[in-house]
């Protein structure tokens, strides 16, 4: 494999976290090697040590990244939505728009959805980690309290629903399950929206009463 071209001052971190990102999408998380993430960003295998101590700290930015890249795709999504004369968004389709971006993105970024589950990284005790964990959940959890009349509890549940079936459905197309319907990512996206929203529907204290 050629080396890549040279990378600016400052970019080689983010380049090694890609590069390791993209080898992780390939070979899965056990199969990482941070010389062979070196060998394919074209630098030594010495250089990636000067931005992260071991392969998990490696792995710890990866799953840094990841998450952060979740929450962006998921707060644009709740950005897009009409608003009312108050400017609020409805959390039924707040939490719908979500459910469709976390889809979309589990179905792109497999590898990094992994790492934010990975079971080596839960007792890290990494704080940049810890933040953006934080930050999934703040673009997932107003809409969900909202909708449970501030029941933290019943908000935790109903988050766990839709993102259980988001999750599903993009495992499902990723792993071809879904082949012989030839569903778009689009399909897959919209499914998985509408099982949130009735699930949000459901979660509403009216609904319940």
């Amino acid at each position: 494999m050629p080396k890549r071209s040279t990378y600016h001052h400052g970019d080689l971190k983010a380049a090694l976290v890609s590069t390791a990102l993209e080898l992780i999408a390939e070979q899965g998380i056990a199969a990482l090697s941070v010389a062979e993430v070196a060998r394919r960003a074209g630098v030594s295998t010495a250089a990636p040590y000067r931005h992260f101590a071991s392969k998990q700290a490696l792995l710890i930015a990866c799953a840094v990244a990841a998450a952060r890249s979740l929450t962006a795709r998921m707060l644009q999504a709740q950005e897009e939505l009409p608003r009312d004369k108050q400017g609020s968004v409805d959390p039924v389709e707040a939490t719908a728009a979500a459910a469709a971006a976390y889809t979309r993105f589990a179905a792109e970024n497999g590898s990094g959805l992994d790492l934010i589950f990975a079971p080596e990284l839960q007792d890290a005790g990494d704080e940049d980690l810890l933040q953006a964990g934080r930050g999934v959940m703040d673009a997932l959890l107003p809409s969900a309290l909202a909708l449970t009349g501030g029941d933290a509890r019943e908000a935790l549940e109903l988050l766990e629903r839709q993102i259980a079936a988001a999750h599903g459905y993009a495992a499902l197309l990723r792993s071809g399950f879904l082949t012989r319907r030839r569903p778009t990512l689009d399909n897959v996206a919209s499914h998985a929206a509408a099982i949130a929203r009735t699930l949000a529907r459901e979660a509403q204290p009216t609904a319940q009463s």
